[in-house]
């Protein structure tokens, strides 16, 4: 039975893809790897009564639908720079304010723009955002624009998770985690986390090891998923 450790990566396509080539660009040479997405984004129909002072965007779901929706050119204050970054790109006047939904609140707090503000969110969210501001005097609404929907493993990801190889799944929301246990990973699981909140869903998996970045952004969590692996190819050795 081959022993090579292999990544399964949860995310949509795009942000998988893109997340297995920042490890290889780190590690300089390809990582096994299974993509398999858990979620799928659906848009939901979205009806303003007026249009907002500014957005709220706290994923590049978020970003996609408020350019759909044709809110183009607002100013947005976006959670971490790849949601900034993707704001920029799709037209909008990108505010990156903290790399989560504390830093997000923190920063809206302290320069209490003028309202109303408007949270694009996908229907499951964390943090109560809009809430959390409206309760500090601040004109904040939310929308649901986009719903995450259930998907099964893949062929390939259900026959590595009934396997006997190592696999290191690098976890970025606590919903990702909680519906990777309903796959019923068999295989040893090495779990690395993106915070405490993912960590706490995931340990209902009681993986063979669990890490939590050091931080809430990719770049912490593609080295400590390189750890991880550099890992188990040495206990393999």
């Amino acid at each position: 039975m081959d022993g090579t450790a292999r990544l399964l990566l949860t995310r949509p396509e795009p942000a998988a893809r893109r997340f297995l080539a920042a490890c290889e660009a780190v590690r300089g040479r390809p990582i096994p790897a299974i993509l398999s997405p858990i979620l799928e984004i659906r848009p939901v129909e979205v009806r303003l009564a007026e249009l907002p002072a500014a957005l709220i965007l706290t994923s590049e779901n978020g970003v996609a639908r408020a350019r759909e929706i044709g809110l183009g050119g607002c100013p947005a204050w976006c959670v971490g720079p790849r949601t900034a970054e993707a704001a920029r790109a799709a037209g909008f006047q990108a505010i990156e304010a903290g790399p989560d939904a504390e830093g997000l609140v923190a920063a809206l707090l302290a320069a209490r723009p003028e309202g109303p503000l408007l949270h694009l969110r996908g229907e499951h969210a964390r943090g109560d955002v809009a809430e959390r501001l409206r309760g500090a005097g601040l004109d904040a609404r939310e929308v649901v624009a986009y719903r995450q929907d259930a998907l099964p493993p893949s062929a390939g990801a259900r026959a590595a998770l009934d396997g006997a190889g190592p696999l290191v799944a690098p976890l970025f929301s606590p919903r990702s985690a909680a519906m990777l246990a309903t796959w019923s990973p068999r295989a040893p699981l090495h779990v690395v986390a993106m915070s405490e909140a993912v960590a706490e869903a995931a340990r209902a998996m009681t993986p063979d090891r669990l890490r939590v970045a050091p931080s809430p952004e990719a770049g912490a969590m593609v080295g400590i998923t390189l750890d991880m692996l550099a890992a188990l190819d040495a206990s393999a050795a």
